[in-house]
């Protein structure tokens, strides 16, 4: 921290009184009066006029040094204790940081003073090359308004490394290249400045190459130098790595990978007039206009003589969006208008290539200053301090603190800031020409004017002057107290599985009791979900709460979830309230039957089945076995013969899969019979699957003896696997006892009045007859509960034919409830 010395103040004002008195005795004409300092109401205003230039400077200035990139609320220094201020005070004088947009980087903490950071600091991005790096704020006082310079300057840390516009370089010599050859190679950029800068390039060992660095005032250009003759016969290709580095502690490198290659020969590269080429324009230089011509030669004859102009690296700068190049004369244009707010200087890279078979390359540099005209207007920022103030305010009261600047900079950037003088406040100028005060002048009535709108009127001293308005409105009047309120609590959604990744599933609102900026509602989500992030499943818009999902579900994989939204208004400070939301994923009919029985060995469902010639009708050839993974009326399968060879021969029951014969067989039936089953579920869309059963007729004897050997082969499977059967009895029997124990010390710890919010049940039945598997799933909500069956349904339950969810209501063993399932399809 630095405190400017007082001795030099006092020389500076009594120069500034000097040239005043200078200034008044040289007798202006004002107002038609001939100023003459001998009279005595003159004297008074010279006299005037010394004081407020004293007293202007009577403010002091504090300088702090702070390296960039410091974690925000790192302490800068302390106001209030370098500026003198009395800390016990200091919260009634409303100390705060009023500097435009820096403001955001620090800030100060009102009850003990200390400035902090704020933001995070990166001096590339707030000077650049610049060096020094000052941000100039202002501190603010009130009771009495004061006004004090505060200077902090940014000291560069190496944060950055060297690093070159491309990762790889290929150089093309021809091998007649005399040794003692230079090749420009294009350098790195380093944004850090003083030590952290670019120092030094070092090159891998090689035997025909080294490294040279020319210096040039503010950039290091490497050259590559041949070192011996090249033989492109015995080797074609070098392979070398150009590192640079910085000067920092401890230094960071970049690194360029340079690949050259021996060519048979152009061997005089382009060389530029001037490496540097400098050129000063106006902001408003008309497009088109020729800054300057860039000169290049090239000591070789007919096509490895002619030379193109153009434009390189353009990663270093975006200067080529605003001039163009002209790849034959070399002339340097304005293509795009140009502003000296934006950039002061540009820097074009031009690249000279000759036109050879194998072209040669040359670099130079050109800087183009922008000169400042008066083309922008006075900005006004008001920072207001109350915008509704009581109409019995006391005269001198402070509405807002206005700030002025102009992005032009000299007498162009100078501004004078008035306001219409029949309006019952006056602007008061602080010690910084740039800030005024907005008081009271006068009593105020708020029965007889409820609000003034202020038009603040700002013009430069340029030539032509610009001009500029903004009008304050400040009313006479005699917090957020109310938190977010949802429309439900809790919600429960219904959502059918398969739905559209990024569509709306649903929409969160909630209203606030509150008004303006205290009622604007943001939402977000809360809580996690399965150990994840609800972020990875859903997604809500902060503004309007409608919730996007980011996945498709599965309702075979996930049935139910639930997540929290908050919502949380714009006040200061801000208040939020959270629901839960309960998603019931709902089945659609997405699944194709699966057949589970009869399958071969090979898994096609294709199936020899043999009967013996003398069965009577109603006899059960085979059972045709299903499954379907949807539940209700997707999962509830139907069965029907799609083919068979003799229709009066075989019958098959539509709900049970079972396949009998209608009447006996007869002596002109054939041997051999094919039906081919079709499965298909009940779905609104019906999915369907096949299955092929070959019916063999056999005479009585041959069925015999296909049954005799049958239990012989299975007689001996059995005793191969009875010793395997005895160990795995055991190890399941373990299992279960030590299961059994598990659960029972589960329950006894379990809260007795805790009842589950919603329950899950996955049933895979066989029932007598029934050749589908089918499953329910059951949701509770209060007294009801809720069940999603497949065809068979137990005893004492109802069915809503109508009901487009496939829904069951279960009777509740505590109350007797039917209803149906709310889904939101």
């Amino acid at each position: 921290m630095k405190n400017l010395n007082w001795t030099d103040y006092w020389a500076i004002h009594l120069l500034e009184i000097n040239i005043v008195w200078r200034w008044i005795n040289s007798s202006i004409v004002i107002m038609g009066t001939k100023f003459d300092l001998k009279r005595l109401e003159y004297r008074w205003v010279f006299l005037s006029v010394a004081v407020l230039l004293l007293c202007e400077k009577a403010n002091a200035q504090v300088r702090y040094s702070i390296q960039e990139e410091l974690q925000i609320g790192s302490m800068v220094g302390n106001i209030a204790k370098d500026l003198g201020f009395d800390k016990t005070g200091l919260v009634n004088r409303n100390l705060r940081i009023v500097t435009g947009t820096k403001q955001d980087l620090f800030q100060v903490n009102q009850r003990d003073g200390s400035l902090f950071v704020n933001q995070r600091v990166d001096r590339e991005e707030l000077c650049g090359k610049m060096y020094p790096c000052f941000i100039n704020l202002r501190a603010v006082v009130e009771d009495p308004l004061e006004i004090h310079h505060i200077t902090v300057e940014i000291l560069d840390v190496n944060d950055h490394s060297p690093s070159f516009p491309d990762k790889e370089y290929r150089l093309e010599i021809p091998e007649l290249t005399m040794p003692g050859a230079r090749f420009q190679v294009e350098g790195a950029l380093d944004q850090d400045i003083g030590l952290n800068a670019l120092r030094s390039y070092k090159m891998s060992p090689n035997d025909y190459f080294f490294l040279e660095i020319e210096d040039l005032p503010n950039n290091k250009i490497p050259f590559i130098v041949l070192k011996k003759a090249l033989d492109r016969e015995l080797i074609s290709q070098y392979n070398m790595k150009l590192t640079a580095m910085d000067g920092g502690s401890p230094n960071k490198t970049g690194s360029l990978n340079i690949t050259v290659i021996v060519l048979d020969a152009n061997d005089n590269a382009p060389q530029c007039e001037h490496q540097k080429y400098t050129v000063t324009v106006p902001e408003n230089v008309a497009l088109g206009t020729v800054l300057i011509k860039i000169n290049a030669s090239d000591a070789d004859e007919g096509v490895n003589g002619e030379i193109e102009y153009s434009f390189r690296s353009t990663i270093r700068s975006k200067a080529s969006e605003y001039f163009s190049l002209d790849e034959k004369t070399g002339d340097i244009a304005v293509k795009d208008q140009i502003d000296f707010e934006e950039k002061h200087v540009y820097e074009l890279n031009v690249q000279v290539s000759d036109k050879g078979t194998l072209p040669m390359t040359a670099f130079c540099n050109v800087y183009v200053k922008v000169e400042d005209v008066n083309d922008n207007k006075p900005e006004i920022d008001i920072t207001s301090l109350s915008s509704q103030i009581p109409e019995n305010a006391p005269l001198g009261t402070v509405v807002a603190l206005v700030r002025v600047t102009d992005l032009d900079s000299g007498v162009n950037g100078q501004i004078v800031c008035t306001i219409p003088k029949e309006l019952p406040f006056d602007l008061k100028p602080s010690s910084e020409s740039r800030f005024y005060s907005l008081v009271t002048k006068s009593q105020l009535d708020r029965e007889s004017v409820p609000q003034y709108d202020i038009t603040i009127t700002a013009r430069d001293l340029g030539t032509p002057a610009l001009s500029s308005f903004k009008t304050v409105t400040v009313e006479l009047s005699d917090i957020n107290d109310n938190s977010p309120v949802f429309s439900e609590s809790p919600y429960a959604l219904y959502l059918l599985e398969n739905n559209d990744i990024g569509a709306s599933i649903f929409t969160i609102s909630a209203h606030d009791a509150d008004e303006n900026e205290n009622a604007v509602i943001t939402y977000s989500l809360g809580n996690v979900f399965h150990s994840r992030s609800v972020a990875s499943f859903l997604n809500i818009n902060p503004d309007n709460g409608n919730i996007y999902a980011l996945k498709s579900f599965d309702f075979e994989i996930l049935k139910t979830f639930q997540f929290q939204v908050l919502a949380k208004d714009s006040g200061t400070p801000s208040l939020s309230s959270n629901v839960t939301v309960n998603v019931f994923i709902l089945d659609q009919n997405d699944n194709a039957p699966v057949i589970l029985s009869p399958v071969n060995t090979n898994g096609s469902t294709e199936f020899v089945e043999e009967i013996p010639r003398n069965v009577i009708a109603g006899h059960l050839v085979t059972k045709v076995r299903a499954y379907d993974p949807d539940i209700g009326y997707n999962g509830w399968l139907s069965f029907s013969l799609l083919q068979v060879t003799d229709p009066t021969l075989f019958g098959l029951e539509r709900y049970t899969g079972q396949i009998r014969t209608l009447r006996p067989f007869m002596e002109s039936d054939k041997a051999d019979h094919k039906l081919i089953v079709l499965v298909k579920d009940n779905g609104n869309v019906s999915l369907s699957a096949t299955a092929t059963v070959i019916v063999k007729v056999v005479e009585t004897k041959e069925a015999f003896a296909a049954s005799d050997f049958e239990k012989v082969v299975q007689k001996e499977n059995e005793n191969n696997v009875t010793f395997y059967l005895m160990i795995s009895l055991g190890t399941v029997s373990a299992l279960f006892v030590i299961s059994i124990i598990g659960l029972i010390a589960m329950q006894c710890s379990k809260p007795q009045d805790e009842s589950p919010k919603y329950t899950r049940d996955s049933n895979y039945v066989d029932t007598s007859g029934n050749g589908t598997l089918c499953h329910s799933i059951q949701y509770r909500s209060g007294e009801k509960r809720y069940m999603l069956v497949g065809p068979r349904m137990s005893i004492g339950s109802t069915f809503d034919p109508n009901s487009n969810a496939n829904t069951l209501v279960v009777r509740d063993h505590r109350s007797l409830i039917s209803g149906e399932v709310r889904s939101e399809l």
